[in-house]
């Protein structure tokens, strides 16, 4: 069902970045495993949400898939996860690949088993010559790890520390190749960033839903979209 308020063709976001917040709380609800949530998410609930950016000529969307900290949850649910992105990473790919999409990731993907790595390189590889939108997925991604990071590679620049600038560290980035997010989407109820994108994101527009993610549609986008275009953005002026 399309929302009757449909948002203007014009004035939209450039780039839209999802916090995927909710999915633990989606599988309880149903009475289901924890990894379901997430499986919903990975195989139902973000394609769609791919394909609505594009028709609305959304050049970019981003989708925070596992974090920094997510290591430190139960053995069973991260082990669950990586099969999971295994299987997830196979299926979505091809699935870009033919939608003329571009996948990329940001996030210290080094810290994943070597195979998972491997599908991630690939899958950028595979997907870099598409243009009809960028996908990009947060893996192992921390707003502060990134920072830190890429603070770490400064020596090996032609930056001198004391003449640093936010347009020079900006390029250290994760997000060098793509706009700062001009709105940023969070699911599940809760009202923070959670460091997701924490220096780009301070000019964005945040929308927060009690919607869990595995149950966010294109409706649910298009919402957002709506509210996004209510907003005046004066980015400090």
């Amino acid at each position: 069902m399309i929302n009757a308020q449909q948002p203007k063709t014009k004035d939209l976001p450039k780039h839209v970045a999802f916090i995927m917040d909710g999915n633990r709380r989606w599988a309880k609800k149903h009475k289901l495993s924890i990894i379901a949530g997430h499986h919903k998410a990975a195989f139902e609930t973000i394609e769609p949400l791919i394909d609505f950016a594009i028709k609305r000529g959304i050049a970019y969307v981003t989708f925070w898939a596992f974090s920094t900290e997510n290591w430190s949850r139960e053995a069973e649910e991260v082990n669950g996860l990586l099969n999971l992105f295994r299987e997830a990473l196979s299926d979505n790919i091809n699935k870009l690949y033919a939608k003329g999409a571009q996948m990329r990731a940001i996030g210290d993907i080094t810290k994943f088993p070597s195979d998972i790595s491997r599908q991630i390189i690939d899958g950028v590889e595979k997907t870099r010559k598409n243009s009809r939108i960028v996908v990009t997925f947060a893996l192992n991604y921390g707003g502060r790890d990134e920072i830190i990071r890429a603070i770490r590679t400064l020596p090996n620049t032609n930056y001198p520390l004391q003449n640093i600038t936010s347009e020079n560290l900006s390029t250290l980035l994760d997000t060098v190749h793509m706009p700062d997010p001009d709105l940023l989407i969070r699911t599940g109820g809760e009202q923070r960033l959670s460091g997701f994108l924490a220096w780009q994101s301070v000019y964005s527009e945040l929308y927060f839903t009690d919607v869990l993610f595995p149950d966010f549609t294109p409706d649910e986008f298009e919402k957002a979209l709506v509210e996004y275009q209510r907003r005046q953005r004066r980015f400090g002026r």
